[in-house]
């Protein structure tokens, strides 16, 4: 059986369309709802909040800082490019493969793909041709990190990519086989959750036989209780976690230590 561990110590289909993620599919249902308003603004530094995070100064040689806004609840990167040219490329931590939509390959003509960080870095990857459904050009997956770390800090706009891995002091981490996941407790019950920032919802639970719905719940998540959250019954194989309460959280994944840590951001209301 799977071990969780949560300690504040750091732990030394043939149709195109099949291949997308349940998150993805989720997040194409959800679009109109949301609609086109940015949720959050970019903010490249940060000033006088920077002293609450759970580490503090400069960022090490081996970190990129990529900004991010949030478009319908999704985490769009914005100082970003594919093969030298500007896409609008979203972000998702459960997503195995990188999936670039028909429309922008046809314009790139390659097989070869690279992500450029900025000027001196980019990380090539080999994705898979999906549509997206209007959603954007491209959704980054964990195949561009390899087996390093990011780190989403939805309070200022910013996906930090760690090579050394992640900063786990005063974090609440987990472990996980196989995607990303958490323990979220749903009405005083643990469940298993996948991390997954291609959700725009708060929580997606497996609807089994029963129809599509939505319902009340009570959830607690690494020892923050959120009361009562509006959750959706819906079309997936594994309990999931979306942007919408990952968002109270910085939020780090270690693709190679297979750790996922969480911290309870202050300047985010709840």
């Amino acid at each position: 059986a799977m071990r969780w561990h949560r300690r504040r110590r750091a732990t030394k289909r043939s149709p195109r369309n099949l291949h997308q993620p349940e998150g993805l599919r989720a997040a194409q249902r959800k679009a109109t709802y949301f609609g086109r308003t940015t949720l959050a603004i970019i903010a490249l530094l940060v000033t006088s909040c920077g002293s609450m995070l759970p580490w503090r100064g400069e960022a090490p040689a081996s970190e990129v800082n990529l900004a991010f806004t949030i478009q319908n609840n999704l985490l769009f990167l914005t100082t970003t490019e594919i093969n030298n040219h500007p896409a609008r490329m979203f972000f998702g931590t459960a997503q195995p493969r990188t999936l670039v939509d028909p429309a922008f390959a046809d314009r790139a003509r390659t097989r070869r793909y690279s992500l450029q960080l900025n000027q001196r870095e980019s990380l090539p990857f080999t994705p898979l041709v999906v549509s997206l459904g209007g959603l954007g050009d491209a959704l980054i997956g964990s195949d561009v990190w390899g087996s390093h770390a990011v780190t989403i800090d939805y309070r200022s706009g910013l996906l930090t990519y760690q090579k050394d891995g992640i900063h786990p002091d005063e974090m609440t981490l987990f472990r996980w086989r196989g995607e990303p996941s958490i323990l979220v407790h749903i009405d005083g019950h643990a469940t298993t959750m996948i991390v997954d920032t291609a959700l725009p919802d708060t929580i997606v639970l497996p609807r089994g036989a029963a129809p599509a719905s939505r319902r009340t719940a009570h959830v607690m998540i690494a020892g923050t209780d959120f009361g009562n959250v509006d959750i959706a019954i819906g079309d997936v194989t594994q309990a999931r976690i979306g942007n919408r309460l990952l968002s109270k959280f910085l939020v780090s994944v270690d693709y190679g230590r297979k750790q996922v840590g969480l911290w309870r951001d202050p300047r985010i209301p709840m």
